[in-house]
């Protein structure tokens, strides 16, 4: 098993430099999983957040030849969960598949004061797909 953790460079770049975007484990099989760091976006609303999300974490496992058909995992946290079905809304426009295994929490606050919604997800890439090594 191989593990690396960084920020690929093709990719947006973290809001601090405190921590690592992607760890990304290989296994001898060739299989790989993807562990998501939580990512915020800018957005006045839920759903320009949740965009803005998806938008990052999708370039960020594209960095790894993933997509968001390889999330098998996702942890949402909302500052209100009077804002689920507008993060829902969003979310299944992304994840269009089977849905992955889910947990939603509703939080006092995010790390940013702007921030209405934190996503972080893990992915499952098959050894069957072209081994891709990370961007940066």
């Amino acid at each position: 098993m191989q593990i690396t953790i960084g920020n690929p460079a093709s990719a947006p770049q973290p809001l601090s430099p405190y921590y690592s975007q992607v760890a990304r484990v290989e296994h001898a099989d060739g299989s790989v999983l993807l562990f998501v760091s939580g990512q915020i976006a800018g957005g006045e609303t839920v759903a320009e957040q949740t965009r803005g999300i998806f938008e990052t974490i999708a370039a960020l496992l594209a960095a790894h030849g993933a997509t968001l058909a390889d999330v098998v995992n996702i942890r949402t946290c909302l500052t209100d969960i009077g804002t689920l079905e507008e993060y829902g809304t969003v979310r299944r426009q992304f994840l269009t598949g089977t849905p992955p295994t889910s947990m939603t929490f509703e939080v006092p606050r995010l790390f940013r004061p702007d921030a209405r919604v934190e996503v972080e997800v893990v992915a499952a890439v098959s050894p069957s797909l072209p081994a891709s090594r990370p961007a940066g």
